[in-house]
């Protein structure tokens, strides 16, 4: 294990660390199997050739705080050269048939699916979630680019009658142009999934920019697309690559060659993304904060609610953006509830997010812990009650990570207006509350500024009706006996209020990724005007 000493220059988004010792044994070998040499300083920028000669910034493992790698990231120029050369690629691109698009998602498909245990190990590594959650993540990727093939011979417009005789009029998707996705750190490589394949099959070129603490999972995930954009002729700038800071995501997000701009990340900075976009008439799709609740209904099955509680509150150490942040149980099953939900908080295995045994990793930085930790001096002083948790582990074995108690809490209010309420908090503190109908726990539910994900658990239809219908949950994901986390790539995924209204994945969320042209046919002798007007001389 590395010491923490650090070096006296730091970046604007992290601490450069000495590379004072040789990597582990583990980590050499996730790196290597994909294609990256830790001994060397890594480029940071693809737009069909490697290069970086931006600041240098290292890639830490939460679980042990050594340093996996050094990158080179972005320089200015370098960003403003990337979004030119994605723009010419697009131009190339945009002609290339659909289906051959969709031909060359499914050859990015099979080499994502064999190399996934080993990108999903690097997720693990660099990201901090469980082994068998990052293979998961990778696995998202995968499905998304079947989706993507299926897609590319699908994408259809409509053709709407006419009022005029000998007319028709069509409705076409075309291409859309330069997509940008700016990424978060904790799915480092399923987010930028879900948009290059509507991306590519829309015939768009796509410019990432990922979270500046996960350069590893980005570079290696881009190598292994480009090798499939280069085998096949296309410009590897189809999918480009730009690691950075603040600087360069405010420029790719500023740069008008961008039509489109995927944000995923928090309200704050949603929202002055949003408005960038919008001040030069851009689109934007923004994936912002969740703070996401489950309610327990006295006929719900506990035997299943409990499991998925526990799993949307710890999984992922509480950094997923659908993780469950609060509980609100029915006075007849609330105490019943918490005795068996605190059963598995005190038996969760917590430790290397590697070994297979584990089902809590650590928090991605050292500055999520210090939020976890004002977030439970918060707690306290409202005189919340800590029912489980509440501090950083001192185990030995634990020692080097950034590893903190699962928490339950029961706060002394349930007022959702209170802060510690309506402030999402990444990390894994539930808090919770219990009320007598569902008619309050749903005005609950909908009195967070946030609206992602939501959960009921009951038997009643009658209950089902009222919760997915108009006086039911407002938030973008509604389920039903299913927790909060852990949405497929089906259905549209995104959520409302300040969570954005933002849409990614399946469903309709590729319509927003083409440029609809609304076409009028006259294949007529005549050339009336509509609405029976009359402008003859």
């Amino acid at each position: 294990m590395l010491t923490r000493r650090v070096l006296s220059r730091s970046s604007s988004y992290g601490i450069l660390r000495p590379m004072s010792r040789s990597l582990s044994t583990r980590a050499a070998d996730i790196l290597t199997n994909l294609g990256i040499n830790p001994s060397e300083e890594l480029p940071g920028v693809y737009d069909g050739q490697w290069r970086g000669s931006g600041e240098l910034v290292s890639s830490v493992c939460p679980t042990t705080g050594e340093v996996l790698a050094r990158v080179r990231t972005a320089s200015p120029s370098e960003v403003q050269e990337a979004l030119a050369r994605t723009r010419e690629a697009y131009v190339q691109f945009r002609n290339v048939p659909a289906p051959k698009r969709g031909e060359i998602l499914r050859q990015i498909r099979e080499a994502l699916a064999a190399k996934r245990d080993y990108l999903g190990a690097m997720v693990s590594l660099e990201m901090g979630k469980i082994r068998t959650e990052g293979v998961g993540e990778v696995q998202e990727f995968i499905d998304i680019c079947d989706y993507g093939v299926g897609l590319s011979r699908m994408m259809n417009g409509r053709v709407v009658a006419s009022e005029r005789p000998g007319h028709s009029i069509l409705e076409v998707p075309n291409p859309l142009g330069v997509v940008a996705v700016l990424s978060a750190f904790n799915f480092p490589v399923a987010v930028y999934g879900w948009n290059l394949a509507l991306s590519l099959a829309a015939g768009n070129a796509t410019i990432w920019k990922p979270s500046p603490t996960t350069p590893l999972c980005s570079i290696a995930t881009t190598k292994i697309i480009a090798r499939v954009l280069e085998d096949n002729g296309i410009p590897g700038a189809v999918a480009s690559l730009v690691t950075g800071g603040k600087e360069a995501g405010e420029a790719v997000v500023a740069s008008p060659q961008a039509e489109l701009v995927s944000f995923t990340g928090s309200e704050r900075v949603g929202r002055i993304v949003g408005q960038n976009v919008a001040s030069r008439f851009g689109k934007v799709i923004l994936e912002l904060g969740g703070n996401n609740a489950s309610i327990i209904m006295p006929d719900a099955d506990l035997s299943l609610a409990v499991p998925a509680v526990y799993f949307g509150a710890v999984g992922t150490a509480g950094q997923r953006c659908t993780s469950t942040r609060r509980l609100y149980l029915h006075k007849d099953i609330a105490e019943s509830f918490l005795d068996r939900l605190k059963k598995f908080y005190s038996t969760v295995r917590v430790g290397d997010p590697l070994v297979k045994e584990t089902l809590l990793g650590p928090l991605h930085t050292e500055s999520a812990c210090g939020i976890y930790e004002q977030a439970i001096q918060k707690l306290r002083s409202q005189s919340a009650e800590i029912i489980t948790g509440g501090k950083r582990y001192q185990r030995d074995d634990l020692a080097g990570g950034n590893f903190v108690e699962p928490t339950i809490a029961l706060p002394q209010s349930a007022n959702p207006k209170d802060e510690i309420w309506s402030t999402e908090v990444f990390a894994p503190i539930l808090n919770v509350a219990i009320f007598d109908e569902l008619e309050q726990a749903i005005e609950w539910n909908n009195s967070v500024p946030q609206g992602l994900s939501s959960s009921l658990w009951t038997k009643d239809i009658r209950n089902v009706g009222k919760w997915i219908g108009p006086s039911g949950s407002d938030a973008g994901i509604v389920n039903v006996n299913v927790g909060t986390s852990g949405a497929e790539i089906g259905a549209a995924f995104g959520g409302n209020k300040s969570t954005g209204w933002g849409r990614e994945s399946g469903g309709d969320a590729w319509k927003q990724y083409v440029r609809w042209s609304a076409c009028t046919l006259n294949f007529s002798d005549a050339a009336p005007l509509a609405q029976g007007v009359d402008f003859s001389t």
